[in-house]
């Protein structure tokens, strides 16, 4: 059984045992109105929910002492206004009780219960202790039973946040229609977070709804790529608990314009997802406009172009002329320690829309690199497999793994060492560049099933020239592992 199962096989237990309310006092009627859920506090701003919570499954004990009402004042305090307050007993800590405290003291704040409901009796009771909206896992209910519980939440006046966590719920959720859909960025088998998931998963959801994005939020950078990426809102937990200082941080975050290169990548990724073997392909150290049309035209997710002292050095007018295309386009930047911002011309490229992203290269700060350009990803170049833990330093959905070299940062068609890889895949899917070229995809593949490939000096004729043959059957071996 996975930890949800665990946990909602215990809750139904306990309700054949308790009954819904476990025991606690609930209201008999409701006894304050309705309150909109999940409101923008400024144009064009994102919705934040912060929530409740004193412990979870995944992190042990967050705040065991919290008082619920003490947090949702401090929460009030800095411009939320909207709280989840998480109910589950066993695992979470929370309770019924908390839910009618936290809406009694604080009538004007949405509320959401957040929990693991089965039936209409569990809807009924959140909405007399004061919910305005519940949480439903679609994973948990069949699709008649979740239409069934929104319905009448719906017609009690409370607001459903439906949450999904892959294509086959969002597919079964598409007949609902919810009015708020949350994508999660935990795994509720594991629990383990990967904050890609909810924007890999955001091409499934096809109907007309507000979109929020759960878990695995914990900086300002973390809600500015989901404000980004296409979503509504955030749900925040375990961070603000810890310290409810975050949140004009992540205010400042939900304020960032749409800037679609992750959401872009994915819904690439999307549209190929019947061919699970087949990574995402990026073409660096272009240098021609042939050759950059040409990999774009073969089926390139991503451009690469190379901003930095190197014989693979692009000019920045080279990326102005190419117009638009269907591959992403990646400015490849490294910076001397220290540096805090980009070369001018990056910048301008990527304020103008002619770059999608930056690839900034290792020497950067963890810590200073949603400052220095945004959005990005990092480049890491790795020693050994103790070196692999590195990758999780840097809160860049994903870090793209090269082979470490003192002469070069990149470029050199030197391989990862494969068990370097694999301890860089335990910590983040894996984005890998350094010695792929059509003689070696198929084996690195098979091998090590990377969720990305970053190819260059193997497709060239001569440096900072592709050999279209290469590039030809390179694209044949890519396709070839689809097989």
């Amino acid at each position: 059984m996975s930890i949800m199962d665990e946990i909602i096989a215990s809750r139904r237990a306990r309700i054949a045992a308790e009954g819904h309310a476990f025991g606690h006092a609930v209201p008999s009627e409701r006894e304050s109105p309705i309150v909109p859920f999940a409101r923008a506090r400024a144009a064009g701003q994102g919705a934040l929910i912060c929530e409740i919570k004193r412990r979870s499954p995944s992190k042990g004990a967050i705040e065991a002492g919290l008082d619920a009402v003490a947090q949702a004042g401090r929460y009030a305090e800095a411009g939320v206004m909207t709280v989840s307050v998480l109910t589950e007993e066993e695992r979470f800590g929370g309770s019924l009780e908390d839910l009618i405290a936290v809406k009694r003291a604080y009538p004007h704040l949405a509320v959401l219960r957040k929990d693991f409901l089965v039936d209409a009796e569990d809807v009924e009771l959140s909405y007399r202790a004061g919910a305005d909206a519940i949480l439903l896992i679609a994973g948990a209910l069949p699709t008649e039973q979740l239409a069934a519980l929104s319905q009448r939440a719906g017609a009690l006046g409370m607001s459903c946040l439906v949450e999904v966590h892959s294509k086959a719920e969002a597919e079964r959720v598409a007949s609902v229609r919810p009015a708020f859909t949350g994508i999660n960025a935990r795994d509720l088998a594991t629990f383990a977070v990967d904050p890609i998931a909810p924007i890999a998963t955001k091409p499934f959801v096809t109907w007309p709804t507000h979109l929020i994005y759960e878990s695995g939020v914990s900086a300002k950078e973390h809600a500015a790529l989901a404000r980004a990426s296409g979503f509504d809102g955030i749900l925040v937990g375990e961070s603000v608990v810890r310290d409810p200082r975050l949140i004009p941080e992540l205010f400042e975050g939900l304020s960032v314009p749409r800037a679609g290169f992750w959401e872009r990548l994915y819904a690439r990724r999307a549209g190929s997802a019947g061919r699970r073997k087949r990574p995402l392909v990026k073409i660096c150290g272009l240098c021609r406009t042939e050759d950059a049309h040409l990999a774009d035209e073969l089926g390139a997710d991503i451009l690469g172009f190379i901003f930095a002292p190197s014989k693979r050095q692009a000019d920045p007018q080279l990326v102005r002329a190419l117009g638009r295309t269907a591959a992403l386009k990646v400015g490849v930047v490294v910076l001397e320690r220290g540096a805090t911002a980009l070369p001018a011309a990056v910048r301008a490229l990527l304020e103008a829309g002619a770059l999608d992203a930056v690839q900034l290269h290792g020497d950067e700060a963890p810590e200073d690199c949603f400052g220095i350009a945004f959005p990005y990803y990092t480049a890491l170049q790795l020693r050994d497999s103790r070196d692999a833990e590195r990758v999780g330093a840097y809160a860049s959905p994903r870090v793209l793994v090269d082979a470490f070299s003192r002469e070069a940062r990149g470029g050199t068609g030197a391989r990862v060492e494969r068990e370097v890889a694999l301890a860089a895949a335990r910590v983040k899917p894996l984005w890998l560049a350094g010695g792929i070229g059509p003689d070696s995809v198929r084996e690195i593949v098979a091998e090590l099933h990377p969720e990305l490939l970053d190819a260059s000096s193997r497709l060239e004729a001569e440096v900072g020239r592709k050999d279209p043959s290469k590039l030809r059957a390179y694209f044949r071996e890519i396709a070839a592992c689809e097989e």
